[in-house]
């Protein structure tokens, strides 16, 4: 029997999608990141990607990048570093992103230390309202990175749509493209990268938009669920169920679609509402809340409706499922990102990679 609840990873499919992306990257001269956030860093997953054509690898966790040691390919720490992992940056990260001068400081002292010299690409902030400097304070910012021995600056770069919802254009990509050449210029030198953004900035890619600096994306959600991030479309050419999400029915019942009794708070906090339906046969399923964003599941058979959950039990309206179900028999569901991000991520569900 196999084990429930469990994620399917299809690595195939995972390396099909990054060849995509290969092809439309490398065409306009881009290179890109495969990030593995999203599964926590699972080398096998890594290595498909790797295998698909991935130019190097990127994760927000530096756990997650210790995992990926054995692959032979530049690693980048998508999150700021912090100070009290300044060692585990310099030792397993080859490229960081950053924002902060103290702790490019000392990144600068542990890369002394280590023998090393680590390469920093500069964050601004053009309005997502997340990581990075003004862009008035980016030649300044410049200037004292210089300064520092044991690192190095080889890049900037900009994040969009992740906080504040900022669609990348080719006005704001623009802004990063033309302070690149401002930084060049000021400073007589060459940046290698100027990461235009992530798995949002593709759309700009199909419309023939990206400025011509832009040289670097960092593409998580478009790799593993085949979708672009700013307007959440499924990208030509790729597949949407690399990963697909299974778990077991323990009870198999008829009830009332409406609870009997005064309604008050839920388990977190929430005063559900309910519609009549009358009489419906409904499936608890052997997972819930602490390990996956419910709302961000969708049933493969259509018919099949997601009612609720609490903290260990789905329940699913599967009156008009397509098949005659019994207790033991498994659900499948196609994964959004944020449940990818929890499956992967707890430890109660089960990883099948194939």
């Amino acid at each position: 029997m196999n084990i429930c609840p469990r994620i399917e990873v299809n690595l195939n499919k995972v390396k099909h999608n990054t060849s995509v992306f290969k092809k439309m990257c490398h065409g306009k001269n881009i290179q890109f990141a495969g990030v593995t956030k999203v599964f926590c860093g699972i080398p096998k997953i890594a290595e498909a990607m790797v295998a698909g054509g991935a130019d190097m690898l990127a994760d927000s966790r530096i756990e997650n990048l210790k995992k990926l040691e054995n692959i032979k390919i530049p690693k980048l720490l998508l999150r700021l570093p912090m100070m009290s992992q300044a060692e585990d940056v310099v030792k397993y990260a080859d490229i960081s992103l950053n924002s902060e001068l103290k702790i490019m400081e000392t990144l600068s002292m542990e890369a002394i230390k280590q023998g090393k010299v680590h390469n920093i690409v500069l964050m601004v902030d053009l309005g997502d309202l997340r990581e990075g400097v003004w862009k008035s304070d980016a030649i300044d910012t410049v200037k004292e990175i210089l300064k520092f021995e044991g690192i190095k600056l080889i890049g900037i770069g900009v994040n969009l749509t992740c906080y504040g919802g900022v669609i990348p254009s080719n006005g704001n990509l623009g802004e990063l493209s033309e302070l690149a050449t401002t930084i060049e210029k000021e400073f007589d030198m060459t940046l290698e990268i100027i990461s235009g953004g992530n798995s949002s900035s593709l759309y700009l890619l199909e419309k023939e938009e990206m400025p011509e600096k832009i040289n670097h994306l960092r593409l998580g959600e478009a790799i593993v669920l085949g979708r672009e991030t700013a307007y959440g479309e499924d990208i030509k050419d790729t597949y949407q169920d690399a990963f697909t999400f299974v778990a077991e029915i323990i009870e198999l019942k008829e009830k009332p679609s409406v609870p009997i009794g005064e309604i008050g708070m839920d388990a977190f906090g929430n005063t559900p509402t309910f519609e009549n339906k009358g009489i419906r046969k409904r499936a608890i399923l052997a997972v819930g809340r602490q390990d996956v964003a419910v709302d961000n599941l969708n049933p493969i058979d259509k018919n099949m409706e997601i009612l609720g959950a609490s903290s260990d039990h789905l329940i699913v309206d599967v009156t008009d499922a397509k098949e005659d179900l019994k207790v033991g028999d498994e659900i499948k569901f196609q994964v959004e990102y944020g449940a990818l991000l929890q499956l992967t991520t707890s430890e109660y569900i089960y990883k099948s990679i194939g």
